[in-house]
């Protein structure tokens, strides 16, 4: 008796010190050895079909439909949070794009030919914060909600008087591609491609237009950090925050991703060209896209942008309902905002 209990209390302590470890082997379910990471959720290998179903909503870059297939990776479970990027700064003395003054000579490469050299006071180091408007406006200009804040940063999300007091577990923002490629060297990883990031939002079921399924994201429970009420003016906080949120507030997709729809945009490794899937598109099958060469948009090609995907705290639907799966936007590669982050893959 005595040796069976002792023998049974080894074998627990065994499956205990296995549970504990940072990474261990398990067995998929199609029988593969893999490792599992924490933090990280496992991603299999499959075939969706890429880009927009729904009419409603999605923009003319989401067309056509195109068969992927990605093999499989992990993800990182939610946004790279300010903790997380404070410890990789402490560790390696990182300075942000946002925190560095602006170099004219590379500035003026990405406006128009013959643009006048603002004045040397607007090209102190600084970055984008939502404003919101005292009313009603033409959604179509955005410049009328966003603000240059000088001293603005991921230290200081709203400008040199603020913090990250109270913000530690909220998704660190104000991140530019340089940035985000930095961490996820330091990490081990790299940033996912568009196709990776759709796959993994889509929780592996077919036909959803949300990473929680069909209904309509203020429905009952709010599913993800969104603007509620008129956008941007009045945000009546239904979903609970005017900005970011903690990461994991909201239930998790079929995959157990949190925030794969709303909090903040997050940076994809594909560079932006707004007419890509209509080249792609009669393409019998794309196996791990990597996206185009180079950016395309039509709205300003004179910089250069990556794809960002998932919307942020400032998608509603009476504004761009950018919380769908298949949404897909241009995010200036040497720029951050205080709605734009992003999340890791590490290939298996």
């Amino acid at each position: 008796m005595r040796e069976s209990i002792l023998f049974n209390w080894k074998v627990l302590a065994c499956l205990h010190l296995c549970l504990s470890i940072v990474a261990c082997n398990i067995v998929d379910k199609e029988g593969e050895n893999r490792e599992q990471v924490e933090g990280m959720v496992y991603i299999p290998s499959g075939e969706f079909m890429m880009g927009a179903k729904e009419k409603e909503w999605a923009l003319p870059r989401e067309f056509p439909e195109h068969l992927v297939k990605v093999d499989a990776f992990f993800i990182d479970e939610h946004e790279v949070t300010n903790a997380q990027f404070q410890e990789f700064v402490e560790a390696t003395g990182y300075v942000t794009v946002a925190e560095r003054d602006i170099d004219w000579e590379v500035l003026k490469k990405q406006l128009p030919p013959g643009t006048n050299k603002p004045a040397d006071s607007l090209l102190i180091a600084g970055s984008l914060v939502f404003k919101p408007t005292e009313g009603k406006v033409d959604l179509n200009n955005h410049f009328q909600w966003w603000s240059w804040v000088t001293g603005a940063n991921w230290k200081h999300p709203f400008g040199p008087e603020s913090n990250l007091d109270g913000l530690e577990n909220h998704p660190v923002v104000h991140i530019a591609n340089e940035d985000a490629l930095a961490y996820a060297k330091w990490s081990g990883k790299r940033l996912p491609t568009e196709a990776e990031w759709e796959w993994a939002s889509r929780g592996g079921k077919e036909n959803n237009i949300y990473p929680w399924g069909n209904d309509v994201v203020s429905e009952e429970k709010p599913q993800c950090n969104f603007w509620t009420g008129e956008f941007p003016y009045l945000n009546t906080k239904t979903d609970g925050y005017y900005y970011t949120a903690p990461v994991m507030t909201y239930p998790p997709n079929a995959y157990g991703l949190y925030d794969m729809a709303g909090n903040v945009w997050e940076i994809c490794a594909d560079w932006f060209d707004e007419d890509y899937y209509k080249k792609v598109g009669k393409k019998e099958q794309l196996t791990n896209p990597i996206g185009p060469k180079r950016s395309f948009y039509r709205d300003n090609n004179f910089d250069k942008y990556k794809v960002v995907k998932g919307g942020s705290f400032l998608c509603s639907d009476s504004y761009c309902s950018s919380y769908r799966s298949s949404a897909r936007m241009p995010q200036a590669f040497d720029s951050g905002q205080n709605h734009i982050g992003f999340r890791c893959v590490k290939d298996i």
